[in-house]
């Protein structure tokens, strides 16, 4: 076996959600560049989460397609589910996202020629995705990975928060409950974060648990400049936090302009247009280049009020090297103390963080941004490098001769 490449002659087959405007695809693209790295042969499985017409046609297969042309498996499948069908949907209209998606996964049909693969490790992603990864299996002995992400339940409560249920609406036991009996079906569970592998652990201890920090695409590190920038993706947790920002934070420092980056102006408009209307010269939306934005700031904005999981955008802002305004709870389950971080500034009330916005550009940059605090973490716990070798210490021990 070479050493370098100890995944040589194997195919991994990486199953996941056929998303891309969100952390997760970058998760997935990480996985399959670990694991070529590693000398496999790699395999996407993309899984659409709601009915959808065969792809590449129709539904939001177009879409997703042309935003992910670059996605680097070997080969790649597509799938989804045809139908609802009543057993889903009587669990959608609870807000059981849960055994919804559970049950959306099992009327999966596996896509042409997919049966020919020989896989010998399936990665999937998320416990939704395990009917699908069982349905792969087909009698064949294939060892699964699962990598949860977070726990999802918790966003599934969120959700049910802004959206009409029937009652009785789903609680969040019984939605963990569907979750965790999926999770026992993997040959090893890996978490993204120190509290959700602590939290796994205690609920299924019989489980096979190991703490993997995700790889994370680095940013440039730039001479800096005089943006004070916000980039968020569009979620619950993520408008909740800009809601936040807007409303409580920037009216204590109006002499500052900020700029907010990403989709989430979209789900600003549509879910809060009259907050959106307020502030519109400040959304700037999706751009192709995230490099420059962050190489010519002046500071970065964390202002999480809420979610659960590791922060994709927290990790992307720290490759950045530059100054950080942020609360405590954007670097949940990390495992390290950011006040001990020079270039991040903690501030959890609006009032500190608009003083901290007022503050801007008042104190030199103790270093350089690529020699920053906030940039050695992260090559330390989120490289590429440091990704591969956890993933190969994880999965190499559960392939079979």
């Amino acid at each position: 076996m070479d050493a370098r490449r100890p995944l040589a002659g194997r195919t991994v087959a990486v199953v996941h959600a056929a998303w891309h405007s969100c952390g997760s695809y970058q998760l997935n693209v990480s996985q399959i560049l670990a694991y070529r790295a590693l000398g496999a042969r790699t395999i996407s499985v993309a899984v659409m989460d709601v009915p959808s017409p065969p792809p590449p046609q129709g539904g939001r297969w177009p879409a997703y397609l042309a935003a992910t042309s670059e996605l680097p498996a070997d080969a790649r499948y597509f799938c989804g589910p045809r139908r609802m069908g009543l057993s889903a949907w009587l669990r959608v209209i609870h807000g059981d996202e849960a055994g919804y998606l559970i049950e959306m996964m099992k009327r999966v049909e596996l896509p042409d020629g997919i049966a020919r693969e020989q896989i010998d490790l399936i990665h999937a992603n998320h416990f939704f995705t395990l009917p699908l990864a069982a349905r792969l299996r087909a009698g064949r002995d294939i060892p699964t990975l699962l990598e949860t992400q977070d726990i999802q339940a918790r966003q599934f409560v969120l959700r049910n928060e802004t959206r009409f249920c029937v009652p009785p609406v789903a609680r969040y036991e019984s939605m963990l409950a569907v979750e965790l009996e999926w999770m026992r079906k993997a040959d090893r569970c890996i978490h993204l974060n120190a509290e959700e592998n602590d939290d796994f652990s205690r609920l299924l201890p019989d489980a096979s648990h190991r703490l993997i920090y995700p790889a994370i695409a680095p940013v440039a590190c730039g001479p800096g400049g005089a943006r004070v920038i916000f980039v968020a993706s569009d979620n619950f947790p993520n408008r909740d936090s800009l809601r936040w920002l807007l409303a409580e934070v920037t009216p204590l420092a109006p002499q500052v302009r900020i700029e907010v980056y990403g989709n989430i102006d979209s789900g600003l408009k549509k879910r809060d247009p009259a907050l959106y209307e307020a502030h519109r010269d400040v959304l700037r939306g999706r751009v192709e280049d995230l490099n420059a934005v962050y190489a010519q700031s002046a500071a970065v904005l964390l202002p999480t009020v809420e979610g659960h999981g590791l922060s994709i955008k927290t990790v992307e802002a720290m490759s950045s090297g530059a100054p950080l305004i942020a609360t405590r709870r954007a670097f949940r389950g990390m495992g390290f103390d950011p006040s001990r971080l020079r270039n991040v500034t903690l501030a959890d009330d609006a009032q500190s963080f608009a003083a901290a916005l007022r503050d801007i550009g008042n104190s030199p940059e103790a270093t350089a941004r690529v020699d920053s605090d906030t940039r050695r973490l992260y090559d330390e716990k989120f490289s590429f490098g440091a990704y591969a070798r956890a993933l190969e210490e994880a999965a190499a021990p559960l392939l079979r001769p």
